[in-house]
């Protein structure tokens, strides 16, 4: 049979052969009357005759002329590259590789982190400008290095740190400082008291930090460890400070501070600004006060700051839950959380917590989080012995010795009750799950440290099963949907190693997106962000690692390292976020410069344990994850990508 194209010419015999005029419309079978000449050609793509189910043919096969071989119209996102208007075509959705989205080249400047070796930016936010943490290279610099303004050895400065949601707020932590000062602004220079410990808050205009108030206990006292534990409110204008080892026998609030009969009770201090003055507000102690309680281990502050929770990790009670006895003492080292608030400027006590499986040895408090709005609770209890694993499983088994355990307590009204018991997905003895915890500001992402998990695995959703790297440390990632938990990730170092101990300290942005967790027995000889992650030639130097979250996807974004590494420095014993997550604040409690303030002499070591704080920028990156599938170059561009794609020449 022939085949008759309707070219406006006769109809006849189906005899004229390939090549030659069809005046009579006519070809052989498979074969096609051209319009223009009336010869005869074969049908089908790379005939030069655009058919209905093509949308060009310029009968060629070079697909960098705008037509491919397959009669398809190039467009970016097929993996061929036109020259014409692409520079690039990897046929993916992601902008942190060298080739964009727009089928452009990824260069440093253009907002978008290159994550493809050998690009590897440390960060790109779009913008030529050095004093903003991202220098134009797409390298990141450290914001400040800061010391105390009395710096000692041994003080320990860094022991703690508190960011307010803009960054602009911070407070230091120096447990083992030794001043007899009492107060604001007292005399820095008398070292007689010791491990009385000092609070220091530090404020930032620009780019440029300066010390606000050097903060001391309104009872200074030795071993006091004031400071232990600090947190700010959102606007960094209430500060809650933790001496986990003062010893008044006072109860409550606003008690006798002379008294100094209870070693280790604990207490805690509460200070207000007005303006740029400091002042305390409240002096805070448990409702049931007694010897070796160490009230004061641990402080959170809900954003407007009229809602404190302290952990006393060693508190005795055997009660459970919500509410119970408080004078049974039956549990040593059980633990206890209390729940203060204020109204206007005076505080009470709201709630007295415990675990809803209380067994001494807990130590339910070591770590609290609070949620902006303070109505949710997450309590640390790394010591708890449970063998369940996941969400509400067997409480009551207790033969997995600190394999730890972390809850989630919500407020309704005045009411506390208990929402979640949460163990890891792969418990197991002295992991310690709950070592430390945060949570965003919007209560449905939780973050939890476990110590000593010794699994080998490196990064996200490796094998939990492997038990060949003792304390190398996870972090888990948890969600809440509704009023239900679940676990999103399984986070390890991009180094793992034994004996590193991530999430010593976890912090969340106020939107759960990223997460910085830290190694403070890391190895590493590396400095800055970004360096040499498999040397292991320096003991104890430590490191932070900072995650992000794009829709549930968690992936490594920055690999931190101190400005002036050295073995023994604990970089990352405490950390801390802006809401944003820009600015990220590091605690390294053993480093031993004799520099005081802000930027001084990095590489002086003559002052051991004096301690150091490192600050941060995270400059924000353009979204990482767009739609797959081709893409329309006049569309407009979205976001994020892995290598690929031919260039056709």
């Amino acid at each position: 049979m022939g085949l008759l194209i309707a070219a406006g010419v006769g109809v006849g015999s189906c005899l004229t052969p390939p090549g030659v005029a069809c005046g009579d419309g006519w070809c052989s079978e498979g074969y096609q009357c051209t319009p223009i000449d009336f010869s005869c050609i074969k049908s089908g793509c790379g005939n030069a005759v655009v058919d209905a189910d093509e949308e060009c043919d310029d009968g060629n096969l070079d697909d960098a002329d705008g037509c491919l071989s397959t009669c398809q119209k190039t467009r970016c996102g097929d993996g061929e590259v036109d020259p014409r208007t692409e520079e690039c075509d990897d046929s993916n959705s992601s902008n942190e590789d060298d080739c964009l989205v727009t089928c452009q080249r990824n260069t440093c400047g253009d907002g978008f982190l290159d994550q493809q070796p050998p690009s590897l930016e440390v960060c790109d936010d779009g913008n030529p400008n050095n004093d903003d943490g991202c220098n134009n290279d797409c390298t990141a610099s450290s914001l400040a290095y800061i010391k105390a303004s009395n710096t000692g050895a041994r003080d320990q400065f860094g022991s703690s740190v508190a960011l307010s949601a803009d960054g602009a707020t911070l407070a230091i932590g120096a447990y083992y400082e030794r001043s007899a000062a009492v107060g604001i602004g007292g005399d820095q220079a008398d070292d007689s008291t010791l491990f009385a410990g000092a609070v220091y808050v530090f404020t930032r205009s620009g780019m440029t930090w300066s010390q606000q108030a050097y903060v001391k206990a309104s009872n200074t006292g030795a071993y006091d460890r004031f400071g232990y534990s600090v947190a700010l409110s959102a606007d960094g204008a209430t500060l809650a400070v933790g001496a986990y080892g003062e010893a008044s026998a006072a109860i409550g609030i606003g008690g006798d501070q002379a008294d100094d009969s209870t070693p280790y009770a604990g207490a805690v201090y509460v200070f207000t600004r007005s303006g740029t003055t400091w002042s305390q507000q409240a002096y805070v102690k448990a409702s049931d006060t007694d010897a070796g309680d160490q009230f004061g281990y641990s402080v959170a502050l809900s954003a407007n700051g009229a809602t404190l929770v302290v952990g006393a990790n060693g508190e005795a009670s055997a009660a459970i839950g919500i509410g119970g006895d408080p004078t049974d003492n039956s549990a040593p080292g059980a633990g206890a959380v209390y729940v203060f608030t204020r109204s206007e400027t005076t505080w009470s006590q709201q709630a007295y917590v415990k675990a809803s499986n209380t067994d001494a040895s807990d130590n339910f408090g070591a770590s609290v989080a609070l949620s902006a709005d303070g109505a949710t609770l997450a309590v640390g209890a790394p010591g708890e012995a449970s063998a369940a694993t996941g969400l509400g499983g067997n409480q009551l088994d207790n033969s997995a010795g600190a394999a730890g355990a972390v809850y989630v307590l919500t407020r309704s009204g005045t009411a506390w009750s208990q929402q979640a018991y949460v163990k890891a997905s792969n418990t197991d003895a002295d992991d310690r799950f709950g070592a430390s915890v945060a949570l965003a500001a919007g209560d449905a992402t939780l973050a939890v440290g476990a110590t000593r998990e010794a699994s080998a695995a490196t990064g996200i959703g490796g094998s939990q099963s492997d038990n060949s790297a003792r304390a190398a440390g996870a972090v888990y990632v948890l969600v809440r949907s509704g009023i239900t938990w679940s676990q999103q990730a399984y986070v390890k170092a991009s180094n793992t190693d034994a004996f590193d101990e991530l999430g010593v300290s976890v912090a969340l942005s106020a939107d759960g997106a990223t997460l910085t967790a830290s190694a403070p027995w890391e190895r590493s000889a590396a400095t800055g962000i970004g360096g040499d992650q498999a040397d292991n030639s320096i003991s104890s130097a430590g490191a932070v690692y900072v995650l992000t979250r794009s829709g549930t996807t968690w992936r490594q974004r920055a690999y931190v390292k101190a400005s002036n590494t050295n073995a023994l420095d604990q970089f990352g014993q405490s950390v801390a976020l802006s809401a944003g997550g820009s600015i990220l604040a590091v605690g390294a409690i053993n480093e031993a410069s004799t520099a005081t303030g802000i930027g001084g002499t990095q590489a002086n070591n003559s002052a051991l344990g004096a301690g150091a704080v490192y600050v941060y920028p995270l400059p924000a990156q353009q979204p990482l994850i767009a739609t797959a599938g081709p893409r329309d170059p006049a569309a407009p561009a979205s976001a994020a990508s892995v290598p690929g794609g031919r260039v056709v020449q």
